[in-house]
């Protein structure tokens, strides 16, 4: 299969509206022949029956499968689509997805970093099924609102979310910017109704400036999500900031539920000498171990920081960096998405998303349902991670975390200026 783009991610953006405009939406032209209902039904299956990476497809009889939906009468492209989507349900992966070509189209305008919506990240509880917010993006309607990682979506505009899946709630949720949704959300033991305006959300894939700090000057970076243009700014903040004589960095990845597999080890590159990065494993045991591409732009001492909103992509990248001793990480444990996706379009302007592989981070580990654990644990009650959003003071002095980071950081860099570490050398040992 040739696939289009490979996802390091827990879940699409739902909170979209539609922008047609520049998201392309297949790689065949729509002057070309479509697909009968019945072809893109096969298609499907093809596509899962030679790439999915569970070989058992959820201990179903795949071949039977293929008989029942083949064996339908099809007279509207959107019967085919309902019937996939049941066939996509049986594999019991909240991963795996179909996207009917006005969704697709959200999804393509979200990975280039221009949407509009709330700015929430969903994905299903791993047990309950429930609507579980992973983060909300930064400086959206959902974030300035309060909504919190694992707050978990009750209803949506009075509709029970109990059943729904991702793609209904997408339908629900997105509208007009302009235009009202009403959530209401179940937070521990409290009952919580948040009334949010639709609005254009532009996600700005690094932001970064120096401190001054009793340590000297260091480089703060904040990444929100692996989008297309991500490595390229991330790029031109570290060497900025390299220009500007910074003594160490903290790269801030909380709350960044991930993206692009492909950005993840662009960026990698630029924090780390020649090492592996990630490897993946799919159904047939095959590993494709990748590796950074040469050179790193900065050797200087690093902190990162994580949360239980560090998924994916994040955690590519952070379980890298910790493996090779590159950074000391600082936060609360991240979410636990061990498994890459791939996109592949489909003749209609459909596409299906589905899970190909495992990963695994260069010591072995598989953080699936586990997470990485940061080495300096600090943690944010809900109370403080709300203010911090909504006074937009994350990565400031009134952030408990940063300011870890930053003595963490400032330790590193005493270390180094004592006896200059070699690359790969356990920064985590000058804490203890």
């Amino acid at each position: 299969m040739t696939t289009q783009k490979f996802f390091a991610r827990t879940a699409v953006l739902v909170a979209t509206t539609v922008l047609v405009t520049g998201a392309a939406s297949s790689s065949k032209s729509w002057a070309e022949p479509q697909p009968s209902p019945k072809q893109l039904v096969n298609q499907v299956w093809q596509i899962l029956d030679q790439n999915y990476v569970d070989s058992s497809f959820n201990q179903q009889d795949w071949k039977a499968v293929r008989q029942d939906y083949l064996g339908r009468t099809y007279s509207s492209k959107q019967q085919a689509y309902t019937a996939i989507q049941q066939m996509v349900a049986k594999l019991g992966d909240r991963y795996t997805e179909f996207f009917e070509p006005q969704a697709y189209n959200a999804l393509n305008t979200e990975i280039s970093g221009n949407l509009s919506g709330i700015g929430l990240e969903l994905a299903a509880n791993e047990k309950t099924k429930a609507l579980t917010v992973v983060a909300p993006i930064e400086r959206s309607p959902a974030a300035l609102a309060g909504i919190l990682p694992a707050d978990v979506i009750t209803s949506i505009n009075g509709q029970s979310t109990r059943g729904m899946n991702i793609n209904d709630a997408v339908k629900r949720i997105k509208g007009q910017a302009g235009t009202q949704v009403v959530l209401n959300i179940l937070r521990g033991n409290q009952d919580l109704t948040f009334k949010l305006t639709r609005a254009n959300i532009t996600i700005n894939p690094v932001s970064f400036r120096t401190e001054t700090t009793e340590f000297g000057k260091i480089g703060y970076i904040r990444l929100p999500e692996f989008t297309q243009t991500a490595p390229a700014e991330m790029n031109r903040a570290i060497v900025t900031l390299e220009k500007q004589g910074v003594q160490g960095y903290v790269l801030d990845l909380r709350s960044d539920p991930g993206g692009l597999l492909d950005a993840s080890l662009k960026i990698a590159s630029m924090w780390m000498e020649r090492t592996p990065i990630v490897s993946l494993v799919n159904r047939q045991a095959v590993k494709e171990r990748y590796e950074t591409e040469g050179r790193s732009l900065t050797q200087k001492p690093l902190v990162v920081l994580v949360d239980g909103g560090s998924a994916s992509a994040s955690e590519i990248l952070a379980g890298a960096l910790q493996d090779d001793g590159r950074a000391i990480l600082v936060g609360t444990r991240t979410f636990g998405k061990g498994l890459v996706q791939a996109i592949q379009p489909l003749g209609d302007g459909s596409a299906l998303k589905l899970t190909i592989a495992k990963y695994y981070t260069p010591k072995g580990r598989d953080i699936n349902h586990v997470g990485i654990t940061p080495d300096v644990i600090v943690g944010l009650t809900d109370a403080q991670k709300k203010a911090l959003v909504q006074k937009r003071q994350v990565g400031t002095t009134a952030d408990p975390q940063y300011l870890k980071a930053i003595d963490s950081l400032g330790r590193l860099i005493q270390a180094k200026a004592a006896a200059p570490m070699q690359s790969g050398e356990p920064l985590k040992a000058v804490l203890q």
